[in-house]
């Protein structure tokens, strides 16, 4: 199964698991997003974080999606992007 299959099959999982988190409008970016991922490759989620939650949310999430999709998965949110590489993330991110 391919990561883009992988996901596509944990849909609904990934998107309850996030909600648990306080975690929503999440989307996918990187290689897997541009349709260029291989077998190494992790997957990149931007989420946005509801204003009460705290970055051990975030963690949470991270670990909790690296359980349920067997792979290195990486979580960040707009406010934690990094400037120079703000506009790459947004123009290539889907909506999950």
């Amino acid at each position: 199964m391919t990561l883009k299959q992988l996901l596509e099959s944990k849909r609904e999982d990934i998107l309850q698991t996030a909600a648990r988190y306080g975690a929503h409008d999440v989307r996918v970016f990187g290689s897997l997003a541009r349709g260029d991922a291989d077998a190494a490759s992790d997957i990149d989620f931007l989420v946005e974080l509801d204003p009460d939650r705290s970055l051990l949310d975030l963690g949470g999430l991270q670990f909790e999606l690296e359980a349920l999709l067997g792979c290195r998965v990486d979580v960040v949110t707009m406010r934690g992007l990094k400037s120079r590489i703000r506009e790459r993330v947004l123009r290539e991110a889907v909506l999950l």
